[in-house]
């Protein structure tokens, strides 16, 4: 999986910490907007970020998701990315140190293409 491929897509939502704007999550969740994406922040701590509602999960979210990006502790991700199944949610991008080899096999077991260990922020220039 290539980051072009996941950056292809038109729907996001971005997990991870929204305390402040220093946070990569807000950061990556400002970039992906800048560039066209439709993008959701989920946090359950959060009720918005920038102006725009928050998401306490993944199930919250009506829209159709076309990529999860997770800013997130690996035992977080992993349970992200079993939300992402039972929604049927086939990308997930796992930003640097938010993967651990559970994640990985979780998503190969169950068909879930993953790119892991790339950044946004670095991807889209």
């Amino acid at each position: 999986m290539s980051p072009d491929e996941f950056l292809s897509k038109k729907v996001f939502a971005v997990a991870g910490s929204f305390k402040d704007e220093s946070k990569y999550a807000w950061q990556i969740f400002r970039k992906l907007k800048k560039i066209g994406k439709k993008v959701y922040p989920i946090n359950p701590q959060k009720d918005f970020v920038d102006g725009e509602k928050c998401y306490k999960s993944i199930k919250e979210i009506k829209d159709i998701i076309d990529v999860v990006n997770l800013v997130t502790p690996p035992a977080i991700s992993l349970n992200i990315a079993k939300e992402c199944k039972e929604k049927g949610i086939n990308y997930i991008w796992a930003q640097p140190g938010a993967s651990d080899e559970r994640l990985i096999n979780y998503c190969n077991e169950n068909k879930i293409n993953l790119l892991h260990d790339v950044c946004v922020l670095i991807e889209t220039k």
